[in-house]
């Protein structure tokens, strides 16, 4: 019961604007079926094609072979994807592990991490190469257009120490995330935050071959998203879990093996879809989800997670240092073993 009220507690400090996140309008279901179980989820953002491997479980029938009527929400970054869990409005949701680890540093939502989507961090800075940015050290005195409190926001001050500038050198320029390939191309910025993926949508907006400086490259211990659900319900609930994860790599083994056809999936479920570039996005996700061909999808690693958590308290991404712990950040007995 006390764990209900925390949870309530959340739900109600969060306020009717995180309600308003997750309306109907976003709402991407199996329809009514008595004998599932209903489940909502929240992709990490929006409907690129890196999400179409939940789209992918719910069409070829994973999750109502799990047993879950699934609604697939559209969600707008991993601080918001992790309030929304924790407040009840989202049973299940993807968000970068590193970014979840400082949030969790600040405040102490009720949420955990199960699994992996992405064995390497997607984080990354792009530009173009007819600009000023060619390197990671050139970063330093220059624009960054990007969303308040995104994943490559948060992470910067990690990536900063790694290529040795000033974190304060750089200045992030609020900028809606549609906006941001028509404002680096218009040379209003200097680049964009982005994630690795992105850049097949980048290069086709600005007609020019992008530069990427990807965070990975620097920190290659980093994790990319991760599958995120609430405390309670892992607890409470580890079958539900373990079956709702299952039924998601299902769709996300799928989509590595076929990313056409993935993208196909995608823009049924979400016909704004350009295929061609969701295509291309799910292509050059495949080695992030897999780095090695007999990686274990979704797996998780005690001792790298542990070393995640020492390198962000080194970096002073986590204040004070040790105020995160492993069993603050992932519940290790539900996530698949590497």
């Amino acid at each position: 019961m006390r764990l209900r009220r925390s949870v309530a507690a959340v739900a109600a400090v969060l306020g009717l604007a995180l309600v308003s996140a997750c309306n109907s309008g976003n709402n991407e279901g199996q329809g009514e079926d008595p004998g599932l179980q209903k489940v909502s989820y929240l992709t990490s953002f929006n409907a690129f094609g890196r999400e179409a491997y939940a789209y992918v479980a719910l069409e070829k029938g994973y999750f109502k072979d799990a047993g879950f009527d699934v609604t697939i929400n559209l969600g707008s970054g991993t601080v918001d994807v992790m309030k929304l869990v924790a407040g009840g409005q989202a049973d299940y949701g993807i968000g970068d592990f590193t970014a979840t680890v400082i949030t969790l540093g600040k405040q102490k939502l009720p949420v955990t991490t199960v699994g992996m989507i992405h064995q390497r961090s997607l984080a990354a800075i792009v530009a173009l190469e007819d600009g000023t940015i060619k390197k990671p050290a050139d970063l330093a005195g220059k624009r960054i257009g990007d969303q308040p409190g995104s994943t490559n926001q948060v992470m910067f001050p990690v990536y900063a120490q790694a290529i040795g500038i000033d974190p304060a050198s750089v200045k992030f320029v609020p900028s809606p995330p549609p906006a941001l390939p028509q404002l680096l191309a218009a040379k209003k910025v200097d680049g964009i935050g982005q994630f690795v993926v992105g850049v097949p949508l980048v290069e086709k907006a600005a007609k020019k071959k992008a530069v990427t400086l990807s965070y990975g490259d620097k920190l290659p211990e980093l994790y990319g998203n991760a599958i995120i659900t609430r405390s309670d319900l892992a607890k409470d609930h580890p079958d539900q879990v373990k079956k709702f994860t299952e039924a998601l790599l299902k769709g996300l083994q799928d989509t590595v093996k076929d990313p056409a056809e993935a993208a196909e999936i995608l823009k049924k479920h979400r016909p704004q879809t350009d295929v061609e570039v969701a295509t291309d996005e799910l292509k050059l996700m495949a080695k992030f989800v897999q780095p090695n061909p007999n990686d274990t999808l979704g797996a998780v690693d005690e001792a790298r997670v542990q070393t995640i958590i020492k390198l962000l308290d080194e970096a002073k991404a986590i204040k004070p240092a040790g105020a995160v712990t492993l069993a603050d950040v992932v519940t290790l007995d539900l996530a698949p073993k590497g």
